[in-house]
């Protein structure tokens, strides 16, 4: 028996599953040396999800990441000789046209994000898998791609951990579970064993649905929880026997009944000669507590293998049985079939990344067989290299705040996830039901009273419009246009238009009582912001000066984008978006632990300082009416950008002089007991409500303003999303080494366009609205362009803009289709829309030389 090492560069939690063996794989590739692996199981596995899996792969999503992990996941399961690439197809039913309309918007994605998924009639399909019943089929999605891991993903995760030991950059311990990890001072330093004890600076999580058992030996929450798969067997089958295949037909999913089907060849392979099918319970799907897992020596399959009834897929299986009627004539393997589990989080995304708790704790949790490979790359390449090729902001575990992963919400968020695996198809704005009310700011009694359509982000409730401007503001909701597809206007509420129509009259107020807001203060605290920050914050910058600055990664890639306001010689006010807030509190806290800066204090303020926008041609003239110095907020005296302390009807306010919504007002920072008050009194004043979708969409597509994680990526850089700075400042800052060097650059590989639509009515006559990511296709090839690092163009972000009553997005667009005029097209549901480029870079399309804000 192998003695366990004493000391490690890395120790891998899970090492048996075909996550942990990827991890170990690429780590190894890039010159990691001395990898020790442990499992509470076997290596491979023979009790985590792997050792069940159906092990098949479709290329296509709404994600581009899951894109990118998939693409490559596939390539690489394929260059092993472990892939059979039998295609796969996604059923529409007769009288089922939203999924049909599902499959066009996945056709789409696949465009976008590099995939080569087709529409195909039912005949075609029919004839690739003839199991079908022709009288249920409406149509199709083909993935010429898409396949089975053959024989099996834990045969693969056995080579991989093979190859990787015998190199002698790998030893494997299996039974060997963790009993604690070591945690000193913040950081990993060891992990207990029944075996001993191992020094390491680095714990990767690679466990899958037991992820936050060990996660919490170090301190660390997960918000993942593991999630019953009914799958069940038939047979014999024996359409292909003889043949020597894995699998005979294309995989077939039927989503609009959650579930799946596939052959598993011929009656000699591996798990031949049955015909598998798979479920997903949409109603009350069963999820199971990491503690609640049984043993190997419990369970009477494996651990992950738990037993089902015949009750649970009884309906389901009904309708099966009419799309694929060859399943009655086969006998069910009740011995064999069972419930699988599986992880599913609170948002649906993976969880990869440094947990925000412990410094030296890695996770790669919540991963299919089908991304392993592929995510295994990215934890590499993050570890490695500081930043994995895409920008990994979906699946970062610190994106999320503490409070959402408290048991209770990733409880309630991780059954919401769960019930939609397949079906219904997600829209892009899609709300949660579950972790509602979490947090509030003090003007949401007002909001409610006033009929706020509320919608969530990190938690906090935001109106997105209200119910009571229908009437208050009846007229100009008549120059609003009606979104006569269902889909478009899913999740959006005319009203919010009018809203801004009449902020841009008048004056108008949104709650931005979701900022993420951080005091910064300190003998290093300068030191810190300018080694972080693009744009100079310190040095000569004035107190009550505000800077729209960025944060880089060491690559020049966009991290963060927030403003920096100057509080006091050695104080600082750090302003960021909510959804955005913790992943920049984490990385602020992490670098100024590797520039070696202690001496600074951060005070969140987040949950104690309101904030309300007041913005409008009005603004100032209803503020100065409330303000006790009134004369303090003209314009000379009160620069664009400025911040300073007022009153306003003798409430204490910290106003930031600046607009996300191109008018001229001010943000309004007051503390949570007074926020009541400030709102009342403005109300009072005429202000109108005004919901955050004009600040969030509408109002910033027309100033062509952008979004950190949806138009700036740490994959692209500032130069590309046209945010550079005139001057590169003296002081050295991250990211300054690649900045330079993008500076240089004759033209960019690309660069973020405005586009506007120039038509946008569909073959049946009606206006459409088009909501998500959409690719862009030129006109001549029908391809979608792709910049020199092989970059696709898609819209990041689109809204119908109703100041200027146009459609307009951004995209990045290769150097040589970076030009005003520019037409090119986008597809939505399968059609085809003319698109202009209006601007090139940063411009505003509304007020574009920005008078209305500095007025």
């Amino acid at each position: 028996m192998a003695t366990l090492p004493t000391q490690a560069d890395a120790v891998i939690i899970g090492q048996g599953g075909i996550v942990g063996a990827s991890v170990a794989h690429h780590l190894l590739a890039l010159g990691w040396t001395h990898l020790v692996g442990i499992d509470a199981a076997a290596i491979p596995t023979d009790a985590g999800s792997t050792a069940h899996a159906s092990d098949f792969c479709y290329m296509t999503s709404h994600d581009r990441l899951s894109c990118y992990t998939t693409t490559y996941s596939q390539r690489f399961y394929e260059a092993l000789g472990h892939y059979h690439r039998v295609g796969g197809l996604e059923i529409a039913r007769v009288g089922d046209e939203a999924r049909l309309d599902e499959l066009k918007r996945k056709v789409a994605s696949g465009k976008a994000f590099g995939t080569r998924a087709e529409l195909i009639d039912a005949d075609l399909a029919v004839a690739r898998f003839p199991l079908l019943n022709r009288s249920q089929v409406l149509g199709a999605l083909w993935d010429p791609d898409a396949g089975l891991v053959v024989p099996r993903s834990q045969r693969v995760a056995g080579r991989l951990i093979e190859e990787a030991v015998a190199g002698g950059g790998l030893r494997t311990f299996a039974d060997t579970p963790a009993l604690d990890i070591d945690v000193q001072a913040g950081r990993v330093c060891g992990v207990e064993t029944p075996k001993g004890r191992i020094a390491t600076p680095l714990v990767i999580l690679a466990c899958g649905i037991w992820g936050p058992l060990p996660a919490a030996l170090a301190g660390a929450a997960l918000p993942l929880m593991p999630v019953e798969h009914p799958l069940l067997f038939f047979g014999p089958f024996d359409d292909f026997a003889g043949s020597g295949k894995e699998i005979g037909y294309p995989l077939l999913r039927d989503q609009g009944n959650s579930a799946y089907l596939r052959d598993t060849g011929d009656p000699r392979s591996t798990e031949g000669g049955q015909l598998e099918w798979g479920y997903y319970e949409t109603r009350e799907p069963r999820l199971v507590p990491p503690r609640e897992i049984l043993s190997r020596d419990q369970a009477r399959l494996s651990p992950s293998m738990r037993d089902l009834s015949a009750e649970q897929i009884a309906a389901p299986f009904e309708r099966a049985l009419e799309l694929t009627p060859r399943l009655a004539e086969l006998g069910w393997d009740d011995k064999h079939s069972f419930n699988g589990l599986l992880s599913v989080t609170s948002d649906g995304g993976s969880l990869v990344g440094e947990a925000p708790e412990v410094r030296g704790l890695w996770c790669c949790e919540a991963v299919w067989v089908k991304d392993g490979p592929g995510m295994g790359k990215i934890l590499a390449d993050w570890l490695t290299h500081g930043r994995p090729e895409l920008d990994p902001c979906g699946i970062d575990i610190a994106r999320f705040y503490p409070v959402q992963k408290t048991p209770g919400h990733v409880l309630g968020r991780c059954r919401e996830i769960a019930r939609k695996i397949y079906d219904p198809p997600v829209h892009p704005r899609e709300p949660f039901e579950s972790g509602r009310d979490l947090r509030r700011g003090p003007f949401w009694p007002r909001e409610r009273e006033l009929g706020g359509y509320f919608m969530e982000a990190a938690g906090w409730e935001r109106a997105h419009g209200y119910a009571a401007n229908e009437t208050r503001l009846a007229a100009l909701l008549e120059r609003v246009p009606e979104r006569p597809v269902e889909w478009d206007g899913r999740h959006f509420w005319r009203v919010a238009n009018a809203e801004q129509l009449a902020m841009s009259e008048g004056v108008g107020m949104i709650n931005l009582s979701h900022f993420a807001i951080y005091d910064i203060s300190g003998r290093d605290a300068e030191a810190l912001l300018e080694r972080l920050s693009v744009a100079k914050v310190g040095g000569d910058t004035a107190i009550g000066k505000g800077v729209y600055t960025h944060f880089l990664d060491a690559a020049g890639g966009v991290h963060s984008d927030l403003t920096i306001v100057r509080l006091a010689e050695r104080a600082w006010r750090v302003i960021c978006g909510g959804d955005t807030g913790h992943r920049d509190l984490t990385w602020l806290r992490r670098q100024a632990e590797a520039f070696g800066l202690s001496r600074w204090h951060l005070e969140d303020r987040s949950d104690g300082l309101a904030t309300l926008g007041v913005w409008g041609p009005r603004a100032r003239a209803t503020l100065q009416a409330l303000c006790d110095t009134p004369e303090a907020l003209d314009a000379p005296r009160f620069p664009f950008a400025g911040a300073r302390e007022i009153r306003l009807a003798g409430l204490p306010i910290w106003a930031f002089r600046i607009s996300y919504v191109g008018e001229q007002g001010w943000e309004l920072h007051v503390p949570f007991s007074y926020g009541l008050a400030l709102w009342d009194r403005l109300f009072e004043a005429g202000v109108v409500p005004v919901g955050i979708e004009t600040y969030a969409n509408s109002r910033r597509l027309e100033k062509s303003l952008r979004l950190q994680n949806v138009d700036l990526l740490t994959d692209y850089n500032l130069y590309e999303a046209g945010l550079a700075r005139p001057r590169v400042k003296a002081a050295d800052f991250l990211g300054k080494a690649a900045y330079l060097e993008q500076r240089a650059r004759a033209h960019q590989p690309a660069t973020l366009c405005t586009l506007v639509m120039e038509a946008a009515t569909d073959g049946a006559g009606r206006p459409r609205f088009p909501v998500g990511q959409s690719p862009l296709l030129d006109p001549e090839s029908g391809e979608v362009p792709i910049d020199d690092l092989g970059r696709r163009s898609y819209t990041t972000s689109i809204a119908y803009g109703p100041s200027l009553g146009r459609h307009i997005a951004l995209a990045y667009l290769p150097h040589g289709y970076a030009e005003e005029g520019r037409e090119l097209l986008l597809e939505y549901f399968g059609e085809h829309y003319p698109m202009r480029v209006a601007a090139v870079g940063y411009r505003a399309l509304y007020d574009p030389d920005s008078r209305r804000p500095r007025s």
